[in-house]
């Protein structure tokens, strides 16, 4: 069966290093991460003459949706090729809004025959500031200068509601070492 999986969480919980170790260990699939479109994004900025923040309104407002729609064009048509294909992205919004997820698994049957699969990565507060210090992006500048202010509007609980979602614990190099393992499995029954 084809799998449509959706590695997500909150900023700096580990989705890029999780769903690049989980692609390794998935023979023949297709990795597709969300932040290969910052490039365009940045020019948006750019042209808009709005200063770069992807916290700010105008990203909001101008940009998010489009990265979103985007990347999920790009994973349609990456399952005409392939049996399953990887998407690290936040959809921390889209995760929590009712209806969104079952509508996109719908979608996903209707025209591609595939399923989704959607992978939590859960981590502690603090590991994702220390993690957002250490990967020294500009995109999270803001971030870090109004950390408080910032962390408020995420929510780090588990999403419910959501037919095959797989929790990956990534707080430390022994939990992820377990949620790979478990996570492998997973998908592999779900053949």
């Amino acid at each position: 069966m084809k799998k449509l999986i959706l590695v997500t969480s909150p900023p700096a919980c580990g989705k890029t290093f999780v769903t690049k170790k989980l692609a390794k260990a998935i023979p023949n699939c297709v990795y597709l991460d969300k932040d290969s479109l910052i490039v365009l994004s940045k020019q948006i900025f750019v042209v808009a003459n709005q200063e770069y923040n992807r916290s700010s309104d105008f990203f909001e407002a101008e940009i998010r949706d489009y990265e979103y729609d985007c990347i999920m064009e790009i994973a349609m048509e990456a399952l005409e090729y392939n049996d399953t294909v990887f998407i690290n992205a936040p959809y921390t919004r889209e995760v929590r809004t009712p209806g969104y997820m079952e509508n996109l698994r719908r979608q996903l049957l209707e025209k591609k025959g595939a399923e989704l699969i959607v992978v939590w990565v859960q981590c502690d507060v603090e590991v994702c500031r220390q993690r957002m210090i250490a990967r020294n992006s500009d995109r999270d500048t803001w971030k870090l200068e109004n950390w408080d202010e910032y962390v408020k509007k995420l929510d780090f609980s588990v999403p419910t509601g959501i037919k095959n979602i797989f929790l990956f614990d990534n707080s430390s190099d022994d939990k992820f070492k377990v949620s790979i393992k478990e996570a492998v499995k997973y998908f592999e029954e779900l053949k």
